[in-house]
């Protein structure tokens, strides 16, 4: 039983445990309403924080990335041009001689997969005109010597024959001013090409400064450096450098007045003949208008101005336009450094169980984008869903030159030979600007043709117009239409040679110099030495166009018979892929050389062909040039070095004007005319002699291999003589006083003095 005292306890207990409770009810709702702010302040985490936090992950990766900052949907204009119909024949005009079989187009294709490809085009098809059919058939024979046409009034157009009084033009124009305003017309055409794309990607990197443009630049010691070679103060954070860079660049294309900044890279004694003829560029855009102003009618009558305007021009493409364009996509995307890829349309290139993409596409956010799409989930998912692995991107063309020597992706073929790509039977979409014959082509297989820039629309294709600022969104368009082709393959059509070729590239001037000097002697002085000690003969640079239906395989032999004759070959353009193609870009190539220069090959492990790059990188090889004349032991001048320029075929104008800056340069210049520049006496007397005399280059005509490797080889030969190379010397032997000397007086090549490399010299040397 329980006594008083007890009951007492109880209740005492009760009562606590009573108060215990509404306390921990009363805790309960305050916990509650505690949780409910919580979860509302967690709920409340604005997208600032959510940016802030992404930015300080994304400072840990290098590689370019894709950030998707905004959630609404983007609606990415998708046009097709429909093809119009012809309009009614005339009867009066002639038709092309049809071709009976594939047999009667004789080419002498030097790759066997491209003969292949064409072959089954041209049995398969024997209707279709392709380009080779049309390179037989429709072009223009050859042009009567010292003949010209002028055009530029509606007073003709005039048949002018040079010495002929009476068939002067209706104004009196002879021959040598209309070549003259002929050619300055092409020189000005490929200039503005390569200016355009130059301001494209400036316009891309303005994008990524305003933040509109969700993408990261990759080489931060290149910004450092381009920076330093524009007088920009690099004591700011790499974003106000970048801004300035930006705004510099973008006022030297409207430059009016004064010199062209980045020509101060080239020589002192090349820069003062600049400016003694009056050829220093003022600015890119300034000198191509007035290029074309000269040329009307009533304006410059004199050929030799035209001509002496023509090289100004081009200068402001070589170190102007193609320069800017050179070192943004390196700050971009990357510097190129040597890497492995397959080139050919083989197994290895295009994969039957992929999704097919193939890229000629010059811009390279285009190029960026699709390659991170690629690779995206929901692009993956439908292409397994379709049935396919994934996405494969081929490259094509000098826009594939580019991705091959920063990503290692690999290489269809040419610019030339789009056609044969889509002939496989397993490209679901051909992306870029390209040549309107691939239409008709692409139609007879399940292949889609997509531009990607409203200013190369082509009928028949889809144009996806390119969102820059949503640049994954329009790049995922693009590759949704390529999987949606691929369950229209008809797996029985399909044919994909056995035939990949391994190349090694990515041999911009900082890794050449690397390869040539390490990592702590960076530089040109092996390449120097070697070309002083005979090893070396000298140096040829292969660049240009694969013209279509050539019937002669001519950078591929003239390659052979240079590299057989101790001859370092550079190779840049459509031109570098076509030697990819021969097998000539890897070291095993390096059999093929002559002793000497196998030698040093097998040293440092180089194949004899350099791959440079996409025909934009002739800057370079510029730069390149630059750096030998600095390193010193081969002249003062670029002009007195032992290398020479060569462009066995051409197809864009860009070609002429890369021809006519190498020439002002100081270079002599090989290449083939072919029908479009008629020889003339005074402006072959201009360009063969009198330039020379200014300049220190000039230019040559060939047309078969043997034509361009002798003229090569003897004024290699005739260099080396004036330099005083041409004998073999004694071969001297350094003791440790003469190693500490050379310590002492160590060299840093000028593309290494920035401000970055000053401050890291000035410490080493305290």
């Amino acid at each position: 039983m329980l006594n008083k005292n007890s009951t007492k306890e109880l209740r005492e207990i009760f009562l606590s445990l009573k108060t215990g409770i509404k306390a921990l009810k009363s805790g309960m709702v305050v916990l509650e309403k505690g949780l409910s702010k919580l979860e509302k302040d967690i709920l409340n985490i604005n997208k600032e924080a959510l940016e802030k936090l992404h930015k300080i992950i994304s400072k840990e990766f290098e590689a370019l990335k894709f950030v998707e900052e905004k959630e609404e949907s983007v609606e990415i204009k998708i046009e097709k041009i429909e093809i119009e119909p012809e309009m009614e024949e005339k009867s009066e005009v002639s038709k092309p001689a049809e071709i009976e079989s594939a047999e009667e187009i004789k080419i002498g294709f030097y790759n066997k997969t491209l003969g292949k490809l064409y072959e089954r085009l041209h049995k398969e098809f024997s209707e279709l005109y392709t380009v080779l059919k049309r390179a037989e058939k429709t072009k223009i024979g050859e042009v009567n010597k010292g003949e010209v046409i002028c055009r530029v009034c509606n007073m003709g157009p005039c048949k002018v024959v040079e010495g002929v009084e009476e068939l002067k033009g209706i104004c009196g124009a002879d021959a040598s001013l209309v070549f003259a305003r002929n050619f300055a017309r092409l020189v000005a055409a490929g200039v503005s090409a390569q200016a355009d794309y130059a301001k494209s990607i400036v316009e891309t990197l303005n994008d990524i400064v305003k933040g509109e443009i969700p993408f990261k630049f990759r080489d931060k010691r290149k910004l450092k450096m381009f920076a330093y070679a524009l007088g920009i103060n690099l004591e700011k954070s790499e974003e106000e450098i970048l801004n300035e860079v930006v705004d510099k660049i973008s006022k030297i294309f409207f430059q009016q007045k004064g010199e062209l900044i980045l020509a101060h890279r080239a020589p002192k004694s090349l820069i003062e003949k600049w400016r003694k003829y009056e050829v220093m560029p003022r600015g890119i855009d300034r000198e191509i208008t007035e290029l074309i102003s000269r040329t009307s009618l009533g304006v410059d009558q004199y050929y030799k101005n035209i001509l002496f305007a023509s090289l100004r021009c081009a200068l402001a493409d070589g170190w102007g336009a193609s320069m800017i364009a050179t070192e943004l996509q390196d700050i971009l995307l990357g510097t190129p450094q040597p890497v492995k890829a397959q080139v050919n349309i083989g197994k290895e290139v295009v994969r039957e169980d992929m999704v097919n993409v193939v890229v000629c596409e010059e811009d390279p956010l285009v190029a960026e984008a699709l390659i991170q799409a690629s690779k995206d989930l929901e692009i993956f998912k439908l292409a397994k869903k379709a049935g396919a692995k994934g996405v494969n991107l081929v490259g094509l063309g000098c826009a594939g030159n580019e991705i091959l020597m920063r990503k290692g992706f690999p290489v269809a073929s040419s610019f030339a030979y789009q056609e044969a790509v889509i002939a496989t039977g397993a490209v679901e979409a051909i992306v870029g600007r390209l040549i309107p014959n691939v239409v008709q082509i692409a139609n007879r297989f399940h292949t889609a043709v997509i531009t990607t820039n409203p200013i190369s629309l082509m009928e028949g294709a889809i144009c996806v117009e390119f969102n820059r600022k949503y640049p994954l969104e329009s790049a995922k368009e693009i590759l949704k239409i390529a999987v949606s082709r691929y369950s229209k393959r008809d797996s029985t059509r399909i044919y994909i040679p056995d035939e990949a070729i391994e190349t090694v590239s990515g041999f911009s001037a900082e890794a050449l110099m690397y390869v040539m000097g390490g990592r702590f002697r960076a530089g040109l002085n092996i390449l120097s030495e070697n070309i002083i000690n005979g090893k070396i003969l000298g140096i040829a640079l292969i660049s240009g166009c694969d013209q279509f239906g050539a019937n002669e395989n001519v950078q591929v032999e003239l390659a052979k018979e240079l590299i057989s004759n101790n001859v370092l070959v550079f190779s840049t353009g459509c031109s570098a892929i076509k030697l990819g193609m021969a097998g000539l870009l890897v070291p095993e190539a390096s059999q093929l050389a002559g002793e000497g220069l196998r030698e040093v090959l097998e040293a440092i492990g180089c194949p004899p062909v350099l791959n440079m790059g996409s025909c934009v990188s002739n800057s370079r090889v510029l730069t390149v040039l630059t750096e030998m004349v600095n390193t010193g032991g081969l002249g003062k001048d670029i002009c007195e070095l032992p290398v020479i320029i060569c462009l066995p075929q051409w197809v864009n104008e860009k070609a002429l004007s890369t021809i006519m800056c190498f020439v002002s340069s100081g270079l002599q210049v090989v290449f083939d005319p072919g029908n479009l520049i008629v020889e003339n006496k005074k402006t072959n007397k201009f360009l063969f002699e009198e330039v020379e005399k200014y300049f220190g280059g000039s230019i040559r005509f060939a047309k078969t291999a043997n034509e361009f490797s002798g003229i090569i080889i003897d004024r290699i030969k005739q260099k080396r003589k004036k330099l005083g190379i041409d004998q073999l010397r004694p071969r001297i032997f350094y003791d440790m006083a003469m190693r500490r000397t050379l310590d002492e007086k160590r060299y840093i090549p000028s593309i290494h003095k920035s401000g970055f490399f000053k401050i890291l010299e000035n410490q080493l040397s305290n």
